[in-house]
Protein backbone atom coordinates (compact mmCIF):
# COMPACT_ATOMS: atom_id res chain seq x y z
CA UNK A 1 0.00 0.00 0.00
CA UNK A 2 1.42 3.36 -1.04
CA UNK A 3 1.73 6.22 1.43
CA UNK A 4 -0.05 9.31 0.17
CA UNK A 5 1.16 12.56 1.68
CA UNK A 6 -1.41 15.00 0.25
CA UNK A 7 -3.96 14.89 3.07
CA UNK A 8 -1.26 15.29 5.71
CA UNK A 9 0.03 18.47 4.07
CA UNK A 10 -3.59 19.61 3.70
CA UNK A 11 -4.08 19.18 7.46
CA UNK A 12 -0.82 20.97 8.22
CA UNK A 13 -1.98 23.96 6.16
CA UNK A 14 -5.28 24.03 8.08
CA UNK A 15 -3.40 24.07 11.38
CA UNK A 16 -1.30 26.92 10.00
CA UNK A 17 -4.46 28.89 9.18
CA UNK A 18 -5.78 28.36 12.71
CA UNK A 19 -2.54 29.34 14.42
CA UNK A 20 -2.23 32.51 12.33
CA UNK A 21 -5.82 33.46 13.15
CA UNK A 22 -5.07 33.13 16.87
CA UNK A 23 -1.79 35.04 16.64
CA UNK A 24 -3.28 38.04 14.79
CA UNK A 25 -6.60 38.21 16.68
CA UNK A 26 -8.20 40.03 13.77
CA UNK A 27 -9.92 39.25 10.50
CA UNK A 28 -9.68 42.71 8.96
CA UNK A 29 -7.05 41.54 6.45
CA UNK A 30 -7.90 37.84 6.52
CA UNK A 31 -8.97 36.86 3.01
CA UNK A 32 -11.21 34.01 4.12
CA UNK A 33 -13.42 36.20 6.34
CA UNK A 34 -12.89 39.62 4.78
CA UNK A 35 -16.22 39.60 2.86
CA UNK A 36 -18.10 39.63 6.19
CA UNK A 37 -16.82 43.10 7.07
CA UNK A 38 -17.16 44.31 10.65
CA UNK A 39 -19.37 41.59 12.09
CA UNK A 40 -20.34 41.70 15.79
CA UNK A 41 -18.61 39.35 18.23
CA UNK A 42 -15.73 38.83 15.86
CA UNK A 43 -13.63 37.32 18.64
CA UNK A 44 -16.11 34.44 18.97
CA UNK A 45 -15.96 33.85 15.24
CA UNK A 46 -12.18 34.05 15.40
CA UNK A 47 -11.80 31.38 18.05
CA UNK A 48 -14.46 29.15 16.48
CA UNK A 49 -12.82 29.21 13.06
CA UNK A 50 -9.34 28.72 14.50
CA UNK A 51 -10.55 25.77 16.59
CA UNK A 52 -12.16 24.07 13.59
CA UNK A 53 -9.05 24.57 11.45
CA UNK A 54 -6.64 23.31 14.10
CA UNK A 55 -8.78 20.36 15.25
CA UNK A 56 -9.74 19.46 11.68
CA UNK A 57 -6.14 19.70 10.54
CA UNK A 58 -5.02 17.41 13.34
CA UNK A 59 -7.92 14.96 12.86
CA UNK A 60 -7.17 14.49 9.18
CA UNK A 61 -3.73 13.09 9.99
CA UNK A 62 -5.11 9.74 11.22
CA UNK A 63 -7.26 7.35 9.22
CA UNK A 64 -9.78 6.86 12.04
CA UNK A 65 -10.54 10.56 12.36
CA UNK A 66 -9.63 11.77 8.87
CA UNK A 67 -13.19 11.66 7.52
CA UNK A 68 -14.43 13.80 10.41
CA UNK A 69 -11.57 16.21 9.80
CA UNK A 70 -12.38 16.35 6.09
CA UNK A 71 -16.04 17.12 6.85
CA UNK A 72 -15.10 19.89 9.28
CA UNK A 73 -12.55 21.52 6.99
CA UNK A 74 -14.59 21.04 3.82
CA UNK A 75 -17.64 22.65 5.41
CA UNK A 76 -15.59 25.56 6.71
CA UNK A 77 -13.88 26.18 3.36
CA UNK A 78 -17.25 25.98 1.60
CA UNK A 79 -18.51 28.69 3.97
CA UNK A 80 -15.45 30.81 3.14
CA UNK A 81 -16.01 30.26 -0.59
CA UNK A 82 -19.69 31.18 -0.52
CA UNK A 83 -18.90 34.48 1.21
CA UNK A 84 -17.33 35.72 -2.04
CA UNK A 85 -20.33 35.06 -4.30
CA UNK A 86 -22.45 38.07 -3.18
CA UNK A 87 -19.47 40.34 -3.85
CA UNK A 88 -19.06 38.86 -7.32
CA UNK A 89 -22.77 39.36 -8.01
CA UNK A 90 -22.42 43.00 -6.96
CA UNK A 91 -19.30 43.51 -9.08
CA UNK A 92 -19.29 40.88 -11.85
CA UNK A 93 -16.71 42.89 -13.77
CA UNK A 94 -14.14 42.24 -11.00
CA UNK A 95 -12.86 38.69 -11.50
CA UNK A 96 -10.89 38.74 -8.26
CA UNK A 97 -14.07 38.06 -6.27
CA UNK A 98 -14.83 34.91 -8.29
CA UNK A 99 -11.16 33.98 -8.21
CA UNK A 100 -11.23 34.08 -4.41
CA UNK A 101 -14.30 31.82 -4.47
CA UNK A 102 -12.49 29.19 -6.53
CA UNK A 103 -9.35 29.37 -4.40
CA UNK A 104 -11.42 28.40 -1.37
CA UNK A 105 -13.51 25.94 -3.38
CA UNK A 106 -10.37 24.07 -4.46
CA UNK A 107 -9.91 23.23 -0.77
CA UNK A 108 -13.48 21.94 -0.63
CA UNK A 109 -12.64 19.67 -3.56
CA UNK A 110 -9.62 18.34 -1.67
CA UNK A 111 -11.75 17.60 1.39
CA UNK A 112 -14.30 15.71 -0.74
CA UNK A 113 -11.60 13.48 -2.19
CA UNK A 114 -10.07 12.79 1.23
CA UNK A 115 -13.48 11.91 2.65
CA UNK A 116 -14.27 9.56 -0.22
CA UNK A 117 -10.83 7.95 -0.39
CA UNK A 118 -11.20 6.57 3.14
CA UNK A 119 -14.36 4.66 2.22
CA UNK A 120 -14.06 0.99 1.16
CA UNK A 121 -12.55 0.84 -2.33
CA UNK A 122 -15.60 -1.02 -3.71
CA UNK A 123 -18.05 1.68 -2.56
CA UNK A 124 -19.84 3.15 -5.57
CA UNK A 125 -20.89 6.23 -3.58
CA UNK A 126 -17.32 6.89 -2.48
CA UNK A 127 -16.08 6.61 -6.06
CA UNK A 128 -18.76 9.05 -7.20
CA UNK A 129 -17.94 11.54 -4.40
CA UNK A 130 -14.22 11.39 -5.18
CA UNK A 131 -14.93 11.91 -8.87
CA UNK A 132 -17.06 14.96 -8.09
CA UNK A 133 -14.26 16.40 -5.94
CA UNK A 134 -11.80 15.72 -8.75
CA UNK A 135 -14.02 17.47 -11.31
CA UNK A 136 -14.52 20.43 -8.98
CA UNK A 137 -10.77 20.81 -8.61
CA UNK A 138 -10.32 20.76 -12.38
CA UNK A 139 -12.81 23.64 -12.67
CA UNK A 140 -10.84 25.53 -10.03
CA UNK A 141 -7.67 25.14 -12.09
CA UNK A 142 -9.55 26.72 -15.01
CA UNK A 143 -10.25 29.67 -12.70
CA UNK A 144 -6.57 29.86 -11.66
CA UNK A 145 -5.74 30.15 -15.37
CA UNK A 146 -8.31 32.88 -16.02
CA UNK A 147 -7.32 34.82 -12.91
CA UNK A 148 -3.65 34.91 -13.91
CA UNK A 149 -4.62 35.88 -17.46
CA UNK A 150 -6.88 38.72 -16.29
CA UNK A 151 -4.26 40.01 -13.84
CA UNK A 152 -1.17 39.13 -15.86
CA UNK A 153 0.75 42.31 -15.00
CA UNK A 154 0.01 41.87 -11.28
CA UNK A 155 1.01 38.21 -11.50
CA UNK A 156 4.34 39.18 -13.05
CA UNK A 157 5.10 41.43 -10.08
CA UNK A 158 5.02 38.40 -7.77
CA UNK A 159 7.86 36.74 -9.68
CA UNK A 160 11.26 37.44 -8.05
CA UNK A 161 13.24 39.77 -10.28
CA UNK A 162 16.39 37.66 -9.99
CA UNK A 163 14.85 34.69 -11.85
CA UNK A 164 15.78 34.78 -15.56
CA UNK A 165 14.65 35.49 -18.20
CA UNK A 166 12.10 37.90 -16.69
CA UNK A 167 8.96 38.38 -14.64
CA UNK A 168 6.49 38.56 -17.54
CA UNK A 169 7.98 35.43 -19.10
CA UNK A 170 7.16 33.40 -16.00
CA UNK A 171 3.73 35.00 -15.59
CA UNK A 172 2.82 33.90 -19.13
CA UNK A 173 4.48 30.50 -18.76
CA UNK A 174 2.73 29.59 -15.52
CA UNK A 175 -0.60 30.76 -16.96
CA UNK A 176 -0.09 28.41 -19.91
CA UNK A 177 0.88 25.60 -17.54
CA UNK A 178 -2.28 26.16 -15.50
CA UNK A 179 -4.30 25.96 -18.73
CA UNK A 180 -2.59 22.74 -19.81
CA UNK A 181 -3.14 21.23 -16.36
CA UNK A 182 -6.84 22.14 -16.50
CA UNK A 183 -7.22 20.53 -19.94
CA UNK A 184 -5.40 17.37 -18.81
CA UNK A 185 -7.43 17.03 -15.60
CA UNK A 186 -10.81 17.61 -17.22
CA UNK A 187 -10.08 15.46 -20.27
CA UNK A 188 -8.37 12.67 -18.34
CA UNK A 189 -5.41 12.65 -20.73
CA UNK A 190 -2.09 12.57 -18.83
CA UNK A 191 -4.06 13.62 -15.75
CA UNK A 192 -1.73 12.05 -13.18
CA UNK A 193 1.35 13.66 -14.71
CA UNK A 194 -0.49 16.98 -14.89
CA UNK A 195 -1.57 16.76 -11.24
CA UNK A 196 1.97 16.00 -10.10
CA UNK A 197 3.49 18.82 -12.15
CA UNK A 198 0.77 21.21 -11.00
CA UNK A 199 1.54 20.31 -7.38
CA UNK A 200 5.25 20.90 -7.98
CA UNK A 201 4.54 24.28 -9.58
CA UNK A 202 2.36 25.49 -6.72
CA UNK A 203 4.94 24.26 -4.20
CA UNK A 204 7.48 26.25 -6.21
CA UNK A 205 5.31 29.35 -5.79
CA UNK A 206 5.49 28.80 -2.05
CA UNK A 207 9.25 28.34 -1.94
CA UNK A 208 10.14 31.21 -4.26
CA UNK A 209 7.42 33.77 -3.50
CA UNK A 210 5.52 33.20 -0.27
CA UNK A 211 8.12 31.66 2.02
CA UNK A 212 10.55 34.61 1.69
CA UNK A 213 7.75 37.22 1.82
CA UNK A 214 7.56 37.71 5.61
CA UNK A 215 11.32 38.19 5.74
CA UNK A 216 11.91 40.28 2.62
CA UNK A 217 8.81 42.45 3.08
CA UNK A 218 6.85 43.38 6.20
CA UNK A 219 6.95 40.57 8.81
CA UNK A 220 4.01 42.21 10.58
CA UNK A 221 1.79 42.03 7.50
CA UNK A 222 -0.73 39.21 7.92
CA UNK A 223 -1.04 38.82 4.13
CA UNK A 224 2.55 37.60 3.86
CA UNK A 225 1.93 34.84 6.40
CA UNK A 226 -1.59 33.95 5.28
CA UNK A 227 -0.31 33.67 1.71
CA UNK A 228 1.99 30.87 2.83
CA UNK A 229 -0.88 28.94 4.41
CA UNK A 230 -3.17 29.54 1.42
CA UNK A 231 -0.55 28.46 -1.10
CA UNK A 232 0.33 25.37 0.95
CA UNK A 233 -3.36 24.43 1.23
CA UNK A 234 -3.94 24.71 -2.54
CA UNK A 235 -0.73 22.77 -3.21
CA UNK A 236 -1.99 20.09 -0.81
CA UNK A 237 -5.34 19.94 -2.63
CA UNK A 238 -3.47 19.39 -5.91
CA UNK A 239 -1.37 16.75 -4.14
CA UNK A 240 -4.57 15.04 -2.95
CA UNK A 241 -5.77 14.94 -6.56
CA UNK A 242 -2.47 13.37 -7.64
CA UNK A 243 -2.75 10.82 -4.82
CA UNK A 244 -6.32 10.02 -5.86
CA UNK A 245 -5.30 9.44 -9.48
CA UNK A 246 -2.33 7.34 -8.41
CA UNK A 247 -4.54 5.26 -6.13
CA UNK A 248 -7.11 4.80 -8.90
CA UNK A 249 -4.44 3.68 -11.36
CA UNK A 250 -3.05 1.19 -8.83
CA UNK A 251 -6.53 -0.18 -8.17
CA UNK A 252 -7.15 -0.68 -11.88
CA UNK A 253 -3.77 -2.37 -12.30
CA UNK A 254 -4.56 -4.73 -9.42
Amino acid sequence: MRFHLGRHIYGLAAVGFGVLALVWHDFNDWQQIRPLGNVPHREILLYSVAAIEILGGVAIQWARTARAGAIALGTLYLFFALLWLPLFIERPQVYDELGNFFEQFSLVAGALIVYASLEPSDSAQAAKTARIGYFFFGICVVSFTVEQLVYLSETAKFVPKWIPPGQMFWAITTTILFALAAIALLSGRLALLAARLLTAMIVGFGLLIWLPAPFTHDPHDLTNWAGNAENLAIAAAAWIVADYLDQSRSAKAA
